[in-house]
């Protein structure tokens, strides 16, 4: 049976992730493990002075906020089997190996707040577990706690790693949905260049991955003045015009995902998305 892990830390953003994360599985038919991790806490006096260690007060509260928002959520969701899992350590390590472990569809994430993915780039937690882990990771801002999946954006520069994306992303979103392809004009190649590319592209999506319902935008570069940073900008206003509900990123060293981290546009994006956004796995050979 397929799988999601929720990282919990009962914060509003983490159960509105939780809540996104039931009605996704609803959908789709996964089981939902939940993770709560804390780091380790001892007091090494009192531990020599009393033969019996100390146990961390947080755990027994962890615990108990644990089993009351399994029986919360499973009583809203009946079908859908829901477990708790604590874990000890640092969030991103025990995220590896609990992913490492078990072939989850996704890790899903809650954001904080109205900065959308900023949250996400600020932890570096957060950020590890995107760019390193071996499961793709669906991070939810808490504006976002509704799951809609009537139109989905995938940031399109005729890569295979996009195709891969897609492929990631189908035991989630299934293919009922439409597609809307986003394509930045960076270089600023001729119109009918990048049309015939998107004929090819659009032809391969529907045949290798059965998605029919295709769009795509173009995106020209003269809209930025030359700024890199108001890239993000002009994404941004194609998700908000286009009303896309959830946006499909690739993060392998060739992505445009990975260009934009490293030419620091992802920051200035991060404080306008406030979409659910998709990071694919795309592990590329040496």
């Amino acid at each position: 049976m397929s799988k999601l892990l929720i990282p919990i830390d009962f914060s509003e953003y983490s159960e509105s992730a939780l809540n996104y994360a039931c009605e996704l599985a609803k959908d789709s038919g996964q089981s939902l493990d939940l993770v709560h991790v804390f780091s380790e806490h001892s007091n090494t006096y009192a531990n020599i002075k009393d033969e019996t260690p100390l146990v961390d007060p947080r755990v027994p509260e962890a615990q108990s906020k644990m089993k009351e928002l399994v029986e919360q959520t499973q009583q809203k969701f009946p079908n859908i089997k829901i477990e708790g899992i604590f874990r000890e350590g640092n969030l991103y390590d025990e995220i590896k190996a609990l992913t490492s472990a078990t072939a989850y569809d996704a890790v899903v994430m809650g954001t904080q707040g109205a900065s959308g993915l900023e949250a996400v780039f600020i932890g570096s937690n957060t950020y590890d577990t995107i760019m390193n882990t071996t499961t793709p990771v669906l991070a939810v801002p808490q504006n976002a706690s509704h799951y809609k999946k009537d139109k989905i954006g995938l940031l399109c520069n005729f890569k295979e790693a996009e195709l891969t994306a897609l492929a990631q992303a189908i035991p989630l979103f299934k293919v009922n949905f439409q597609l809307m392809l986003i394509h930045i004009n960076t270089s600023e190649r001729a119109i009918k260049d990048i049309d015939a590319d998107f004929k090819v592209w659009i032809d391969r999506i529907e045949k290798e991955l059965h998605i029919t319902d295709i769009s795509y935008i173009i995106k020209p570069q003269t809209l930025f003045m030359g700024r890199k940073e108001s890239v993000a900008q002009g994404i941004t206003s194609v998700l908000i015009d286009e009303q896309v509900d959830i946006l499909l990123l690739t993060k392998s060293k060739k992505s445009v995902f990975r260009q934009w981290t490293e030419s620091n546009v992802i920051k200035k994006l991060a404080f306008n998305l406030q979409i659910p956004t998709f990071f694919a796995r795309v592990l590329i050979a040496k």
